[in-house]
């Protein structure tokens, strides 16, 4: 989760072929309810988060304290969302020309490597474990296991009314992770009859593989946004497609697209213009600005070249 995902739309100017988000300007009550959802629910799992650091020490579960951090990331991402609204509400200035939105990919970095180096630890420690076997507190961790399954259910419960992308995403993530509370339920139950203590690592061992398996795909997703590949193939495909088919437009060169979030994509182009089409420049910006309306881009510049008229940069 990059930063919280909320509506946008496009703004057609005059000046220019451009398009601009706006979505701060409307649906302000929805934002500010969302927003207290988020945060009610960034409350209850930092705090849970802590209390799971404390429990598996105390009660010496490997499998605890890999929950621990895989919530501490949860936390981590609910807190970079929240303060990227606020940010994101900022207009644009000389300095951020496309306002604050990218800065969430520093945040999703931040989040990866602070995952990262929590799941090495808790695979050396659970290595220890298996070296030098170490019963843990199946009682302690039964407890701790049910109250992980009420508070992510509390949680998810509290975000069931969520309309946004970034709440409906979170809502499912926080019920993946109420199973993986039942699993540790249920070992618990098992060494309280069964003195198995290499249950409790290899429990640690699969939730951190698991988190590593995720971080390493959102790692790869946030260095290729920063290198600022294209954000969506089809997409890209798409859009070349819909300003290949206007009539008004035969060909197309110095075609980008990037994302500034992974969510708002930017796009920009030099379209030359058909020989025979009409020479209404506000008509054809006009045909082109339909065109690419349905596709939800967030920012748009496309430079209209008639026949014969040199490419300013000369190269396709």
């Amino acid at each position: 989760m990059m930063g919280a995902t909320l509506a946008c739309f496009l703004d057609k100017h005059h000046m220019g072929l451009h398009h601009h988000d706006h979505h701060h300007v409307h649906h302000h009550d929805k934002h500010d309810t969302s927003e207290k959802r988020l945060f009610a629910v960034f409350l209850l799992n930092g705090l849970f988060t802590l209390i799971e650091f404390v429990g598996g020490y105390l009660t010496q579960s490997t499998a605890i304290m890999a929950d621990a951090i895989h919530d501490l990331g949860d936390t981590l991402s609910i807190g970079s969302a929240l303060v990227l609204n606020r940010l994101g509400s900022r207009a644009s200035n000389a300095n951020f020309t496309y306002g604050y939105r990218r800065l969430s990919l520093f945040g999703a970095l931040l989040n990866a490597i602070i995952l990262t180096i929590g799941c090495i630890w808790i695979l050396g420690e659970a290595l220890e474990r298996f070296a030098q076997p170490i019963m843990p507190n199946a009682t302690g961790m039964l407890y701790l296991a049910l109250l992980g399954v009420i508070v992510n259910a509390a949680a998810a419960f509290r975000l069931r009314a969520g309309k946004t992308l970034n709440e409906k995403v979170l809502n499912w993530h926080l019920l993946e992770d109420m199973l993986g509370w039942v699993v540790v339920l249920i070992a618990s139950i098992v060494l309280m009859f069964h003195e198995l203590p290499w249950l409790d690592p290899a429990l640690s061992v699969g939730f951190s593989l698991f988190i590593l398996f995720n971080v390493s795909k959102l790692l790869w997703q946030t260095l290729k946004l920063f290198a600022q590949s294209v954000p969506d193939p089809d997409l890209a495909k798409h859009l070349r497609d819909t300003l290949m088919s206007i009539p008004a437009v035969g060909g197309i060169h110095h075609y980008h697209l990037w994302s500034l979030d992974g969510e708002r994509h930017v796009a920009s182009a030099h379209l030359e213009v058909a020989s025979g089409a009409p020479e209404d420049y506000d008509a054809i910006k006009q045909l082109i600005a339909d065109a690419v309306a349905p596709l939800g881009l967030f920012h748009t510049t496309f430079e209209i070249e008639y026949p014969g008229e040199p490419c300013r940069h000369h190269t396709h």
